[in-house]
């Protein structure tokens, strides 16, 4: 079982969707029995509080299953658990390893870095713009889950 963890600073837009959006992916490829996915947040800012309605939007937008949800923060612990922490950009990575510490396992990324176009995504929660994100993500995640397979096929 590979076990995904995404990352951004409150868990109400980007990592969220990116989790639902994955569970979408590995499912379209017959994969859900490989993969354990879930988000946090770097902040308690939005503790408790669930999905962004721009994230409920765009996402009924592609027909895409949205989970219950409660944003959370990360947790030292969740780098034993996991096998990736994914951030949103480099502000999350910072702030990832502040939690955690250190990363010996070499298990902490930012999500378009699998892509060919290495970029932050940026916060929607911001810049309003939940079409912009939603497309970052589709291609960090294609990336990602290419990246996978070809480790499982090796």
């Amino acid at each position: 079982m590979i076990k995904v963890l995404f990352v951004c600073l409150g868990n109400i837009c980007r990592s969220p969707m990116a989790e639902m959006m994955f569970k979408d992916f590995v499912k379209k490829h017959g994969m859900q029995n490989k993969f354990h996915i879930e988000s946090c947040a770097t902040s308690y800012e939005e503790e408790g509080n669930g999905l962004h309605y721009g994230a409920i939007d765009i996402l009924n937008r592609h027909n895409i299953h949205i989970d219950p949800h409660k944003a959370h923060r990360l947790q030292k612990s969740d780098y034993d658990k996991f096998d990736y922490l994914i951030g949103m950009e480099e502000s999350n990575i910072y702030n990832i390893m502040r939690i955690i510490d250190e990363d010996p396992k070499h298990k902490v990324y930012r999500l378009l870095d699998f892509s060919n176009n290495p970029r932050d995504i940026t916060d929607p929660w911001y810049t309003g713009n939940f079409v912009k994100t939603y497309d970052d993500l589709q291609e960090g995640l294609n990336a990602f889950l290419t990246s996978i397979i070809s480790k499982i096929n090796d």
